[in-house]
């Protein structure tokens, strides 16, 4: 059984002020998830699934699942607002989307296989598509509560141009998640990685501490305790309009009350992104750095 890969893009049209204005980021106008797509089938991924936002189906279409045609089947689902359980009304001021998990819980209704999920601006890497493709690929139907997630070291994530904002991984002698805690201003500083917790003492992180990058890998049986879970997330936070219902609140919870397991992977791979303008140019001459090295071809689709 081949896993399917799940793209967060609902936030897209926002976040690069329309999809006109999708950053091409390779030589013949690649975007960061045009390598992510192009990765995903070398790593024996047998589909790809987007969530994006109505409003731009049409331009979406168009302009990016059409390069895809003849090389992986596609589908897309929608996030909104009032996609809400039965009994939940979305409240009146709300602007803001519901969050990652809500954008995962589309999927519901076309996901049956083992899945991973992605951002859509988030370079992962070649071997991190290798490495939970094939940890996917093993996860049967019938495979349940045992989840998995790539843990990119924090060495290979950090941006050049500023701190970054990592969730910083606790794990058991067996590799398995014990916790996933959000750290902000991560940066180097003479050599070392480092941030000030919330007591205000300045920790150093060690090169090769394993972060999550929302590169997550669940199978069918997520999408149930995400349903209910999300109630409970609804019935404490419908008055806060900018609350969110993030994966890593639905993973903490199945992992402290011992519901389920998170595998942690390790990846060589090196992340990168565009946090910042001044990364942009970055990317670009990294993503030439692979080609030449033969990573990929010059022309992806």
């Amino acid at each position: 059984m081949k896993p399917i890969l799940f793209v967060l893009a609902a936030g897209m049209g926002s976040r690069y002020g329309g999809l006109k204005q999708l950053d091409g980021v390779g030589p013949n106008g690649e975007t960061i998830m045009d390598y992510s797509i192009f990765d995903a089938i070398r790593g024996g991924f047998g589909k790809v699934v987007f969530v994006i936002r109505k409003d731009f189906e049409d331009d979406f279409r168009e302009k990016i699942l059409s390069k895809y045609e003849n090389h992986i089947p596609v589908e897309t689902v929608f996030q909104s607002l009032d996609k809400l359980p039965e009994g939940f009304t979305c409240p009146e001021g709300r602007t803001k989307p519901w969050g990652t998990n809500h954008a995962v819980l589309m999927g519901k209704g076309v996901i049956k296989e083992p899945f991973a999920v992605i951002n859509a601006d988030d370079f992962y890497g070649r071997d991190s598509f290798e490495v939970i493709g094939r940890e996917l690929s093993g996860a049967g139907e019938e495979k349940k509560n045992e989840y998995c997630m790539v843990g990119f070291r924090v060495g290979n994530t950090l941006s050049e141009s500023g701190s970054v904002a990592r969730g910083v991984c606790g794990m058991d002698a067996g590799g398995y998640l014990t916790t996933v805690v959000e750290r902000t201003a991560i940066e180097r500083i003479n050599g070392e990685i480092r941030f000030i917790d919330e007591n205000g003492a300045t920790v150093v992180l060690d090169e090769n501490t394993p972060v999550s990058m929302n590169m997550w890998g669940f199978t069918p049986d997520y999408f149930e305790y995400s349903e209910e879970y999300f109630k409970d997330f609804l019935r404490e936070n419908m008055d806060n309009l900018k609350s969110e219902y993030f994966i890593p609140l639905m993973v903490n919870e199945l992992v402290t009350k011992n519901i389920a397991r998170v595998k942690v992977l390790d990846t060589t791979s090196k992340w990168f992104g565009v946090t910042y303008i001044a990364d942009r140019q970055g990317v670009v001459d990294k993503i030439r750095a692979l080609i030449d090295a033969g990573e990929y071809p010059d022309k992806l689709f």
